[in-house]
C-alpha cells in the first residue's frame, strides 16, 4: 500500500515541470452568478415570481382555513350527510391547494435551474477564450478547492468579463 502511495506522489512531482507553462487557476461560480448583471437578473425574477406565488397561496390558505370554520360552526345545523359532504370537499380543496403548490414550487425550482444552465453554457465560451488568451491548462470551481493562492483565483477578472458580454439571460 505504502509503495503505491509513494509510486503515485512520485509519479505527480514528476509531471509536475511538464506543464509549468500553463496554468492551472479556480473560479467562484457561485459568487458569478450572485454578482454578475444577468445572474442578479434572474434571482429578481424568480424571486417576483416566487413572491407572487407566495402571496397567492396565502390566500388560498386563508380560504380554506374560512371554509373550514364557517363548516365547523355549522356542524350542528347540518344533517350528518350533508356535514359529510362538505367535508369531502374540504378534504379535495386542501388536497387540490398543496398538488398545485408542490407543482408552482417544483415550476419555480426549474425556471431557476433552467436559467442557470443558460447562465453557464454563456459562461463556457468566455472561459475558453478566457484560457487560450491566458495559456491557461485548467480552471476549477472554487467549491472544489481545499486551499489555492488568490493570485490563481480568476473569479474578478471572469465577473467584469461576463458583466461586459451577458446582460441578461431568458427566465421562462
Amino acid at each position: 500500500m505504502k509503495k503505491k502511495i509513494i509510486y503515485i506522489l512520485l509519479f505527480f512531482i514528476i509531471s509536475i515541470p511538464s506543464y509549468s507553462s500553463e496554468k492551472i487557476v479556480y473560479l467562484d461560480v457561485e459568487k458569478i452568478m450572485q454578482e454578475s448583471i444577468a445572474g442578479k437578473a434572474i434571482i429578481i425574477k424568480i424571486k417576483k415570481k416566487r413572491d407572487t406565488s407566495i402571496s397567492k397561496f396565502k390566500k388560498k390558505e386563508k380560504d380554506i382555513f374560512e371554509k373550514e370554520k364557517k363548516l365547523i360552526s355549522q356542524k350542528n345545523i347540518l344533517s350528518d350527510e350533508e356535514f359529510k359532504k362538505k367535508i369531502q370537499d374540504l378534504r379535495a380543496d386542501i388536497s387540490n391547494y398543496q398538488k398545485e403548490r408542490n407543482k408552482t414550487s417544483n415550476d419555480i425550482t426549474q425556471t431557476r435551474i433552467r436559467a442557470s444552465t443558460n447562465l453557464i453554457k454563456k459562461l463556457t465560451p468566455i472561459l475558453e477564450s478566457y484560457s487560450k488568451e491566458n495559456s491557461i491548462r485548467i480552471i476549477i470551481q472554487k467549491k472544489h478547492i481545499v486551499m489555492g493562492s488568490k493570485e490563481d483565483d480568476i473569479t474578478t477578472e471572469i465577473l467584469d468579463l461576463v458583466n461586459q458580454k451577458i446582460k441578461s439571460i431568458k427566465v421562462d
